[in-house]
């Protein structure tokens, strides 16, 4: 096995230690033994004056691999707990005799960068990536790093970097003095070499970032502001933990001593790798990840006019996508082009861009009537009216001037891929994307594929996807949307919940508060009720049998609501687009919809429900949803729908998604509940023959489905 650090010795008396554990030289327990001992030999050696870190092929470390997280272990002694961080990071690296300088290229994460902390000094190259990403898999950093960050770049910052695991580059580095000098990547061990020499003769400071306090903040300040985000981290977060104990170690090392709170961040993260918030998040994380070697995609065609279209093309450009839009004629056309120009104005208007960036995207947009121009795309994207016959006609033109690379997208949720292609002899370069019925902020993109559809294009469009900023994951062609499916059930079963007595905002509370990012009432109201009713319709008449059809949706907008685009909708909204709950929406608009639905509000037991039960009757007809498209082999993994919602509906990541979250109670409960809720209410909630089956067999709900997953 070859060795996972290396040493070199160079003539300046400079030892170079090189971290190899390709390709993103990840730490682990042997990664750690070997350094230590590298470490430990050239320290001893008296032709060696100074030691310099670094990390193979452009790439410091990547930190700690995530598959040692989430595991159960059993109790150790407090030598094992303090092995990495006190013996070697702080008794070995921080006080060796000799100068340790880290030269640091690419990433430097997690316990990476805790490595480069505990050096007497920092080079990076200006393109380096810094930060302690730990919470982000539900534990806290665990070399050190709560401690010395703080030390290095102040308290608020440190606070910030470390609870948002939030990444800078070398140039920021600087600027907050995380790191002493940039340098070329090509020059950055020279550098780095020299200032390990400068060091060693006293030219510059010999700094123990354990101990420097110059950057903290005075004693009643740093208190402030650990109060501070305290309350910051229980409202964004109040079902998880490890924030919390991650502020009080920062807090005990700063009011005690720093290394008996390295002794406590020791112990807290022994506790919380074995915790459910981290298993969850470590789920997460692999069900978003796989590995693609992707095409480049540089120039994009969009086809057909519409709303969806303008918006599509507006998301491009700001990606620095080539966008060319055909329509049928200069007049719509010309509407098409001032509906983008329009988009990037309100992206400037809500500082989420700046005039020059709406000046360099406008210039990526052209317009054209043919398809001249479509010589040299790498994908089109057909946004026309649902008729198959012109699709066809359009796919059919495609295929005669496209380049034999160029993808083909239909954004078509009524007919199959087969059918739009079925005229061309290019069947496995098409394929669907849906970017589903979303509210801004959720980042979710759902590919669909056929049979025929090549795995080529499969993991171009899933690194497209990636690039634009999305989530996506890959389902098997069928009618609809596959997360909004999921998503209109949980909107609907708030909705019938409603409509029996329970108050809006008791939901959106309930909801709220078990981590969904909204409440369904304040989704519907973002996505525009309009959107809403025509999705929902939609979903009501592939599937009547098990829809709830909702009167409360059309009393609403016969009174002129329609969401927070006009103001008004289960919220009233302020001119700066703040929400407020309208004390008339309960007894005038929802009495008024049960009423014409023959519901009597007062025999209905909803009334009386609490938090949890409102969570699972909301819930569970999604998670319903989510079962009956595992069983029909639409998606290859059940981590896939946990992705989805997740991403698409909101799903608290610290709960691993819906399909996870279910391994909590077991498919036994899961069936008996939506049992008796369908004995009560209706078929909306009668469980799945999935549920059924796993119920009777007493295992979980999560499936691998092998089906396209050899192809991937």
């Amino acid at each position: 096995m070859p060795r996972k650090t290396a040493v070199e010795v160079g003539a300046d008396g400079v030892a170079v230690v090189t971290i190899n554990n390709p390709p993103l030289n990840l730490l682990s327990v042997d990664v750690i033994l070997s350094l230590k001992e590298n470490i430990e030999g050239v320290l001893s050696r008296d032709d060696v004056k100074a030691i310099v870190i670094t990390g193979s092929n452009g790439k410091f470390s990547g930190g700690f691999d995530v598959t040692v997280f989430g595991g159960i272990q059993g109790k150790k002694t407090k030598k094992e707990l303090g092995f990495m961080s006190i013996q070697f990071v702080t008794d070995t690296l921080e006080a060796a005799k000799k100068p340790l300088v880290a030269a640091i290229d690419g990433p430097a994460f997690g316990g990476g960068l805790e490595i480069a902390l505990a050096c007497h000094a920092r080079i990076s190259t200006s393109s380096a990536q810094l930060g302690l990403t730990e919470l982000q898999y539900g534990i806290l950093p665990g070399l050190g790093g709560t401690q010395r960050l703080p030390r290095l770049v102040g308290l608020q910052k440190a606070l910030e970097m470390i609870l948002m695991s939030k990444r800078v580059n070398g140039e920021e580095a600087l600027r907050l003095s995380l790191v002493d000098a940039i340098a070329p990547a090509d020059k950055l061990l020279k550098v780095a070499r020299q200032w390990s020499l400068d060091i060693f003769e006293c030219k510059r400071p010999w700094v123990v970032s354990l101990y420097k306090t110059d950057k903290l903040e005075p004693m009643g300040e740093a208190k402030a502001i650990l109060n501070s985000a305290r309350i910051q981290a229980q409202r964004q977060n109040p079902n998880v933990m490890h924030p919390l104990v991650c502020i009080d170690v920062i807090e005990q090392g700063i009011v005690s001593d720093p290394r008996n709170a390295l002794w406590k961040e020791a112990e807290a993260l022994q506790e919380l790798r074995q915790s459910s918030t981290c298993r969850s998040l470590v789920h997460t994380f692999f069900s978003q990840r796989q590995i693609f070697k992707p095409r480049k995609i540089s120039k994009v065609a969009i086809i057909g006019g519409g709303l969806m279209s303008s918006e599509i093309a507006t998301m491009l450009i700001l990606r620095n996508y080539q966008v060319i839009l055909k329509e049928k004629n200069e007049k719509n056309l010309s509407e098409e082009i001032s509906r983008a120009k329009e988009n990037l104005q309100n992206q400037v208007k809500h500082g989420k861009a700046t005039q020059n960036d709406l000046e360099k995207a406008f210039s990526l947009l052209s317009g054209v009537l043919d398809y001249d121009n479509f010589k040299e795309v790498d994908l089109v994207i057909e946004a026309e009216t649902e008729s198959l016959s012109l699709k066809q006609e359009i796919f059919v033109e495609l295929e005669k001037w496209c380049p034999q690379h160029c993808i083909f997208i239909s954004n078509s949720s009524t007919f199959s891929l087969r059918s739009v292609g079925e005229r061309t002899k290019c069947q496995n370069r098409i394929a669907r994307v849906h970017f589903c019925l979303l509210p801004a902020g959720m980042p979710f993109m759902e590919i669909v594929r056929t049979e025929g559809t090549s795995p080529q294009v499969t993991v171009d469009l899933i690194d497209f996807g990636r690039k634009l900023r999305k989530t996506p994951i890959v389902v098997i062609d069928r009618k609809g949307c596959t997360v909004n499916d999921m998503f209109v059930t949980y909107l609907l079963a708030a909705i019938l919940l409603s409509e029996r007595g329970v108050e809006v905002y008791k939901i959106d509370q309930a909801l709220e508060s078990f981590g969904m990012q909204f409440g369904p009432f304040r989704i519907i109201d973002m996505i525009g009720f309009q959107a809403f009713v025509a999705m929902s319709k939609m979903f009501v008449e592939r599937i009547p049998d098990r829809s709830y059809k909702s009167i409360l949706l059309s009393v609403l907008q016969h009174h002129e609501r329609e969401g927070r685009c006009n103001g008004k909708g289960f919220y009233k909204y302020d001119n700066c687009g703040k929400a407020y709950p309208d004390p008339e929406l309960n007894n005038k608009y929802i009495r008024k919809a049960g009423n014409l639905s023959n519901v009597t509000v007062d025999a209905i037991k909803p009334t009386k429900l609490y938090d949890t039960e409102i969570v699972e009757m909301i819930l569970f007809p999604a998670l319903n949803e989510a079962c009956r498209i595992i069983s029909q082999g639409i998606v290859i993994r059940s981590s896939d729908l946990d992705v989805a919602s997740v991403s698409g509906i909101g799903f608290p990541t610290y709960r691993g998604g819906i399909i996870y979250w279910s391994n909590s109670f077991g498919s036994n409960y899961v069936h008996s509940r939506l049992e008796k809720w369908s004995e009560e209410y209706g078929d909306f909630f009668k469980p799945c023959d999935y549920i059924l089956q796993k119920s009777a067999e007493g295992i979980s709900l999560e499936k691998e489905t092998n089906q396209a997953k050899s192809k991937l």
